[in-house]
């Protein structure tokens, strides 16, 4: 039987491409849904799923960055990208041959890419594709709303200011997210998977799903045999365990 991820963090838009799939590919089974970027890189790592339907802009990791670390974690599962991206996006999805879904999705689009899917079962997914694919959206993206550069948080009855880039890492704790300095830590009201997107990603790297760290603030990285990597900081005396299928966003480290 072929298996399939869901990733996208709208339940509405979840919910109706569960139900268009059940009318088109009755067959296919649903094995995961996500709602987020680390929790669906996980699950793929995990459940290894022929097709993966990733939102493109999802909390923490993006779809981009979820099918470009799987593609070392799961590399024959097949991704298709839902999006509200665009012409210019969606004419770099054409050129790289990648299956794309146009939100609002309808069934004669979805019908389509199932045949596709069907057809290339046997195919290993190109990987080169999917690269280009990244460096022309990269370069033709435009200008998007600043990352945050500081931060208010609650340490006892004390509310401080702090900024950003003195953030070691971030860590999820329950609703809220706990920001670790060099001199401690200050509790945020902000859960992490919404921190997550407004932070700057060319300096924070989600490395599992409770914990974003502050690259400037990685001393070193060690990897291990199972896959795994843990990495040492600068001014705070911890290691953070780097979860197998976040590793690939490590690679040039």
């Amino acid at each position: 039987m072929t298996t399939a991820l869901i990733a996208e963090d709208e339940a509405l838009l979840l919910k109706a491409l569960r139900e268009l799939l059940a009318t088109t590919w009755p067959e296919l089974e649903i094995i995961a849904e996500c709602d987020d970027g680390a929790s669906a890189l996980e699950a793929i790592d995990q459940h290894r799923p022929d097709i993966a339907f990733l939102d493109i802009r999802m909390p923490g990791l993006s779809g981009l960055e979820v099918a470009s670390a799987a593609a070392e974690a799961s590399p024959n599962t097949q991704v298709v990208f839902t999006t509200a991206y665009d012409q210019y996006a969606i004419d770099a999805f054409e050129r790289g041959a990648i299956d794309y879904l146009l939100k609002p999705i309808t069934t004669e689009r979805l019908t389509a890419t199932v045949q596709r899917i069907k057809a290339r079962a046997a195919a290993v997914p190109d990987a080169s594709a999917l690269a280009a694919l990244l460096r022309d959206l990269n370069a033709g993206s435009g200008p998007n709303k600043p990352p945050l550069t500081w931060i208010t948080a609650s340490n006892g009855r004390e509310t401080r200011l702090i900024m950003v880039d003195d953030v070691a890492y971030f860590r999820a704790d329950n609703k809220y997210t706990v920001a670790m300095t060099a001199d401690g830590e200050a509790l945020l009201r902000t859960p992490i998977r919404e921190l997550a997107m407004m932070l700057d990603p060319n300096n924070f790297k989600q490395i599992h799903r409770s914990t974003i760290v502050n690259l400037r603030a990685v001393a070193s990285i060690v990897r291990d045999d199972t896959g795994k990597g843990t990495l040492r900081l600068k001014q705070r005396p911890e290691t953070l365990v780097v979860s197998q299928p976040f590793m690939t966003l490590f690679r040039h480290m």
